[in-house]
């Protein structure tokens, strides 16, 4: 799909960018291609003081040029000192999920019952610690009912229901922002932190996403559309981030 000439991969990028909008000097760790385009996108333009780490021991700075495809390095972060970032609060991650919940509980790890799964998947890697820990948003490439779910089969990231039932410990810095999928962006800014439809990309339709998703949205009234990227970054993303448009295979 597209609108004019504009991809609904650029549109997810953008909105994928949007997700870092305010944080400041922070630690960015998107999971998958187009995350890390809005991640890089967003430092580029609305954040430039985003850090953005290659995963094992280096802060990049987005690349001059399509030579410089894995971006500059311009610091030193190894492994091991990401766990004082994340424990300091310090780090917004979006990961991926192969099921979520109204309130936001993910799951990696398995599909079925944990005792003899029907499929074994990534296992629970850091989503507890991240979730509890620092701000966690969510890429979900094909929005669908296997997907969203009415519950979990298991608990890997924590959901505002989990964190509030843990008490201080588990809320105290529990924050779920958004989940961009690619046919919404998704919230949880309702009373009872249940996930709510913030936009829809262009070319998607609100019952489109209702039809994808396997519990009752919140659903306002006025459902906008999610932006388009404006023509600054539409460039930065075709020249200098994603010249071999990899970014399309992703939704393919």
């Amino acid at each position: 799909m597209s609108t004019g000439d504009v991809t609904r991969a650029e549109v997810c990028v953008v909105a994928c960018a949007e997700a870092w909008r305010g944080d400041g000097a922070i630690l960015a760790s998107p999971t998958g291609l187009i995350p890390g385009l809005g991640a890089r996108l967003a430092q580029l333009t609305f954040a430039p003081e985003l850090l953005l780490s290659d995963g094992e021991a280096y802060l990049l700075a987005p690349p001059d040029g399509p030579a410089q495809d894995a971006g500059v390095v311009e610091g030193w972060l190894p492994y091991r000192s990401v766990f004082t970032v994340v424990a300091a609060g310090r780090r917004h991650a979006m990961m991926g999920a192969a099921q979520l919940d109204r309130y936001g509980n993910q799951n990696i790890s398995c599909i079925g019952d944990w005792a003899r799964p029907a499929a074994q998947l990534l296992g629970v890697r850091g989503a507890p610690g991240n979730t509890v820990n620092h701000p966690v948003s969510y890429w979900v490439p094909r929005h669908s009912r296997r997907v969203f779910v009415e519950a979990v089969d298991m608990v890997c990231g924590t959901g505002y229901d989990r964190a509030a039932r843990a008490g201080r410990a588990g809320a105290r810095f529990h924050g779920l922002r958004v989940v961009v999928s690619n046919l919404a962006v998704l919230d949880f800014l309702t009373p009872e932190h249940t996930m709510r439809l913030r936009s829809v990309h262009p070319g998607v339709t609100v019952s489109e996403v209702v039809a994808g998703t396997g519990f009752p949205l919140v659903i306002p009234d006025d459902v906008p559309v999610t932006r388009l990227p404006a023509p600054q970054e539409l460039a930065l993303i075709r020249g200098r981030l994603d010249p071999g448009a990899r970014r399309e295979k992703e939704l393919a």
